[in-house]
């Protein structure tokens, strides 16, 4: 491809359009196979040649390790309340309580 953007950031459509181009494949005959106007082949590759930024993360980095029910289990637990007592709040078993403090404990353990 006689692009100046890296394939691989591409989109599919972007990648075949403009490998039909560089087949030598007319824009009208592009623009009927993949049934759009010519002018919208046009604008495909002309934007398809414009610099990108690099891909954004999908979620926001995380400032902690732990989840925020993780943090206050454990917070509470060093505070001496039980399971027991925090069951009601978090409307959930003692022992799904105990799970979820045992994993935030195992991702201390074993952070970073």
């Amino acid at each position: 491809m006689t692009t100046s953007t890296a394939p691989g950031s591409l989109r599919p459509l972007e990648r075949r359009v403009l490998a039909l181009r560089d087949e030598g494949v007319d824009r009208e005959e592009i623009a009927r196979r993949f049934r759009r106007s010519p002018e919208f082949i046009d604008r495909v590759i002309e934007m398809a040649n414009l610099p990108r930024h690099p891909p954004q993360r999908s979620t926001p980095p995380r400032r902690h390790a732990l989840r925020p029910i993780e943090r206050c289990l454990l917070r509470w637990q060093e505070e001496g309340e039980s399971f027991d007592a925090l069951a009601p709040r978090f409307k959930r078993s003692p022992a799904h309580l105990r799970r979820v403090a045992g994993l935030a404990s195992y991702k201390l353990s074993h952070q970073g």
